[in-house]
């Protein structure tokens, strides 16, 4: 039987990062003050134009003008502060993202996150929120030495020797990754999609729930 697949981004498509995201920067902005590193507001507004990228370029940006040894400190305090607000119950998943995984395992599709998060971050999320029920593998961008996502999504791909599929994202790395391996593209109209970027998906959706009818008629 050849193998169908579905391959979720996780931030902003099936996680709702804006629930810890701007607690957790906040922090790591209050740190670099304290440590006199930094004189001015969070700036939450540039991460958000950003966001979906990996994180060495989300510091490299954030931070132009420090030294290395500064974004890094700065990214494994970040990474503290998230994965603690997801322990502590401060995030959340987009509504009905566990019905919809098993909707989409029971009509028996393989599912799989592709995702620029760093693992330890993604795997604090999957054992929250017991996705491992539905999903398969759970892949981070650390893994792929491009730091690009259709890479990302090619090593899915490859390692389970997937026939047909989707990825569900909702920036344009996302919808690239599913054209450049030859997948269907569903841009996910949430928090921090940009329109521009949707208009390249071969379907736009505003509702998780809108997956398993597109999947059965798209996808054989």
């Amino acid at each position: 039987m050849k193998l169908r697949a579905i391959i979720f981004d996780m931030d902003g498509t099936l996680f709702q990062t804006n629930s810890i995201l701007e607690l957790a920067l906040e922090d790591a902005f209050k740190r670099l003050r304290d440590q006199q590193l930094w004189n001015s507001a969070t700036p939450i507004e540039k991460y958000r134009e950003i966001m979906g990228v990996p994180l060495p370029q989300v510091w490299e940006t954030l931070l132009p003008l420090h030294s290395q040894e500064v974004r890094a400190a700065t990214d494994a305090y970040f990474l503290e502060r998230l994965i603690e607000n997801i322990n502590n119950g401060k995030g959340a998943l987009y509504p009905h993202t566990q019905a919809v995984l098993a909707e989409l395992k029971n009509r028996n599709f393989a599912i799989f996150i592709a995702s620029n998060g760093l693992p330890a971050y993604l795997k604090a999320i999957v054992e929250y929120y017991e996705l491992d029920k539905w999903v398969t593998e759970t892949f981070s961008i650390a893994q792929i030495h491009s730091l690009n996502k259709a890479d990302l999504v090619r090593a899915v791909i490859q390692k389970y020797e997937i026939a047909s599929g989707a990825v569900v994202g909702d920036r344009l790395s996302d919808i690239q990754a599913a054209s450049r391996n030859g997948f269907l593209s569903v841009g996910c109209n949430f928090d921090f999609a940009k329109l521009e970027e949707l208009s390249e998906a071969d379907i736009v959706i505003d509702d998780l729930r809108d997956l398993p009818a597109i999947f059965t008629k798209s996808i054989k």
